[in-house]
């Protein structure tokens, strides 16, 4: 079968990790796979090394001084609609750019957005009710599309790398440079409820000023200066011990994670929650934010926390080791039972089924 995965960045973010594993599982079983991207800011290449039975599309997309947020969306989308070629079975896009460049095939909804500016909301919109099929990575999400769009989407989770991050040992440097160390993945932005960890971990330093915050990666589409104006003013108010570790190369993230003493995913919105998931497969104990999708992925292998101050007691009740050793191993063998070929698998089933059908989800009519 030859199939198309589309993501909009080269940059580790949550769903371009999954596009590059599912794309690696469906070649390992057999199928021709090209992924598809826009390459910002001068890349010419994923983050990380791919599998070469993957084809790789990047089209440049520099950047331009003075553009907007919508402007650099509907540039993005103009970009990857016109560079796009080729027949495919299956085209299947990742994203809400990607599914606006290649209208009305499959979409990937991992997360549900609400957004303000008029070119974004109008992209999320055309993303949802364009494509002729979806998939969510949970079901709390499908119920979401089902209940505000009538749409039902097919549920395949997300795999994890377990052994990856199973096998990692913890990186001396990190915690000779900062001690005890809360890490947080993914950047300041609204979405991943920076502001509300802030506030935990003022309350976490005042008995624990020995623990630090850890705030790696943050690559993004979108702007937040103002809200990570907002953030640099609480921590600044509250003397919170925070550092921005910004993009960690791929090749040190199990170590990172491997070496924190607590893993906060105070996030407001998700789909899934891959990189706690990582966290809990190197063995580390995870406070996440009370969630009903967290709630469904996570069960009983972690902290949840409703409000900055149940976040924080989460995180010291961690940090003076008052670690449950058995939630421990629920967490590892819940990150191990996920798996990238289990993925691939279902996401073929799911073709075959769409393909029989006559669904139109490959090229015909580009």
């Amino acid at each position: 079968m030859r199939i198309s995965l589309l993501t909009y960045s080269t940059k580790p973010r949550g769903g371009v990790v999954h596009t590059l594993a599912l794309a690696e599982a469906l070649a390992r079983a057999g199928q021709q796979v090209t992924v598809w991207t826009l390459a910002r800011d001068g890349d010419r290449a994923f983050f990380r090394a791919v599998d070469p039975a993957v084809t790789v599309r990047a089209v440049p997309f520099p950047p331009r001084e003075g553009e907007t947020v919508g402007e650099r969306v509907l540039r993005s989308i103009a970009a990857l609609r016109d560079a796009f070629e080729g027949a495919y079975d299956v085209i299947h896009a990742q994203d809400c750019i990607s599914a606006n460049a290649v209208p009305g095939r499959v979409r990937t909804v991992h997360h549900l957005d609400h957004f303000t500016t008029a070119e974004l909301a109008a992209c999320h919109e055309r993303a949802i009710v364009q494509p002729a099929a979806h998939v969510c990575v949970s079901s709390a999400v499908a119920s979401e599309l089902r209940d505000g769009w009538g749409i039902r989407a097919a549920v395949i989770p997300n795999g994890v790398d377990a052994q990856r991050f199973s096998s990692a040992v913890a990186d001396g440097s990190w915690t000779a440079e900062h001690g005890e160390f809360v890490l947080s993945l993914g950047g300041i932005e609204p979405r991943k409820g920076t502001l509300d960890l802030v506030r935990a971990m003022a309350a976490v330093q005042a008995e624990r000023p020995q623990a630090q915050l850890l705030v790696a990666g943050g690559e993004t589409l979108f702007d937040y200066r103002d809200y990570r104006d907002r953030v640099d003013a609480l921590v600044e108010r509250l003397g919170v011990r925070l550092t921005m570790l910004g993009p960690i190369p791929d090749d040190d993230l199990p170590g990172l994670v491997a070496s924190c003493a607590a893993f906060a995913f105070p996030s407001t919105a998700e789909g899934f929650g891959l990189a706690a998931m990582e966290a809990l497969a190197a063995r580390r104990p995870v406070v996440v934010r009370d969630l009903p999708v967290l709630r469904e992925v996570f069960r009983d292998a972690v902290r949840f926390a409703a409000s900055p101050e149940q976040l924080a007691a989460g995180l010291l009740a961690d940090l003076s080791g008052d670690v449950d050793p058995a939630r421990v191993r629920r967490g590892s063998a819940l990150a191990a039972s996920h798996s990238w070929d289990d993925a691939a698998a279902a996401h073929l089933t799911l073709y075959r089924r769409l393909l029989a059908e006559g669904v139109p989800v490959g090229s015909a009519g580009i």
